[in-house]
């Protein structure tokens, strides 16, 4: 286990008990978890961190119970994923993970950059079937359990969507929504298709 990683590991279970701080609890929570994904839920590529910001409060809350129960973050061949598991295990409580999803979703979302290349109208095609769960304007919808993917960055999305197709994400134990996943990522061939879908998320983001 690298030095740095150790480091967070142990910023992360120092800032668990502050979780009933009132208010300012998810803030302080989040603490930790800002030496990855920034100060401001930003993301950092060379630290294979995402964007947050911004992101669903209810999608958030599920992803940081999958890590903690290991639902995913579990694969061996997800390394960035089994660097997550452990910090989420540092929210003790459903109440923890409810107070920094609070926090984190309130960020003003982040302006992510668009840098993989890609042909975004051969990704609008494979993106139709996506539609329907994670709506036309790829902002996501809460009745179909699909989030916002406007917020993310686009090598972040590529990454995602190789590990439903290779099953490294979507087949643990206890994750209700991501076997959903899996068969629809069947009509991206390779990650050079998944590259074009991630590049008409991007014409997606708006202001």
């Amino acid at each position: 286990m690298r030095t740095g990683f150790k480091v967070l590991l142990a910023l992360a279970a120092s800032a668990a008990p502050v979780a009933a701080q009132g208010a300012a609890g998810g803030e302080a929570l989040y603490a930790p978890c800002a030496a990855c994904h920034g100060p401001a839920g930003g993301g950092n590529k060379d630290l294979n961190a995402p964007a947050i910001a911004g992101q669903e409060h209810w999608y958030l809350v599920r992803q940081l119970k999958n890590f903690k129960a290991g639902a995913r973050g579990t694969h061996a061949q997800d390394a960035f994923g089994m660097q997550m598991a452990p910090m989420a295990k540092t929210l003790a409580t459903d109440a923890d993970i409810e107070k920094i999803a609070a926090y984190v979703s309130g960020l003003p979302r982040a302006a992510v950059s668009h840098d993989g290349g890609g042909d975004a109208a051969a990704g609008q095609a494979l993106y139709a079937p996506c539609a329907a769960c994670h709506g036309p304007d790829g902002k996501g919808m809460a009745s179909t359990n699909a989030p916002n993917l406007t917020l993310q960055q686009d090598w972040y999305v590529v990454r995602q969507i190789m590990n439903f197709k290779k099953g490294v994400r979507g087949a643990g134990a206890g994750d209700t929504f991501g076997p959903l996943m899996v068969p629809l990522v069947a009509a991206v061939a390779d990650e050079a298709a998944a590259r074009n879908l991630a590049a008409f998320l991007a014409t997606l983001r708006g202001g």
